[in-house]
């Protein structure tokens, strides 16, 4: 396993290119997000994503969360009604992740037809998918277990499955992020997290 620091911008150019070394050869790259580690691939490698779900011991059934530098960069990946690209525009970046449909073919989808999408609150996070592309950010733990807060921790659980590790230091911790289905009629709170939507969202709990 490869450990780079991922603290400052001065990090970004070295990250850049580890991360487009690891994603090439099908790797598994962890990095931090707004409130833990995250697990990242290319989310069109279906054999990357199966590593991940090997490494966590997850279902493949599952989809994984992908996130982007800006909704711009994830409308190739799922559809977005008109009134909520405005919507959208307005919220992010932040901790809400919502859930779109897809129009298939994606393996971070799990074989479905919807994909869970968010640009973060984390803005080397975002410069760095400015330069490489969407990528997966599910949380780096074993399926079940807590989210891993620290560079040290997911070296210590997750080490032999990763092929590189962007150390940013302690991360924050606390709610993670929102999820709103915005496929259901009205949209549904799938998670209650750290964002609250507005009213003007329309959604149920």
């Amino acid at each position: 396993m490869v450990r780079l620091p991922f603290t400052s911008a001065g990090h970004l150019s070295d990250a850049v290119r580890a991360v487009r070394e690891a994603v090439a050869s099908h790797g598994v790259v962890a990095l931090p997000t707004e409130s833990s580690y995250g697990l990242a691939v290319d989310p069109w490698d279906a054999l990357a994503v199966e590593r991940i779900f090997e490494i966590k011991g997850r279902p493949p059934e599952k989809a994984l969360l992908v996130v982007g530098a800006s909704l711009a960069q994830l409308e190739h990946l799922v559809e977005v009604p008109p009134p909520w690209r405005e919507r959208l525009l307005a919220a992010w970046p932040a901790p809400v992740t919502v859930v779109l449909r897809s129009p298939g073919g994606l393996a971070a989808a799990g074989g479905g037809f919807s994909l869970a999408v968010r640009v973060p609150a984390h803005e080397l996070l975002r410069g760095l998918l400015e330069a490489v592309g969407p990528l997966t950010a599910t949380s780096a733990n074993r399926s079940g277990g807590p989210a891993l807060l620290r560079a040290d921790d997911v070296a210590a659980a997750l080490g032999q499955g990763v092929t590189l590790l962007l150390d940013g230091g302690a991360t924050p911790g606390g709610a993670p992020s929102t999820v709103v289905d915005l496929t259901a009629d009205p949209p549904t709170v799938l998670r209650t997290g750290a964002w609250r939507p507005p009213a003007a969202w329309g959604v149920s709990p």
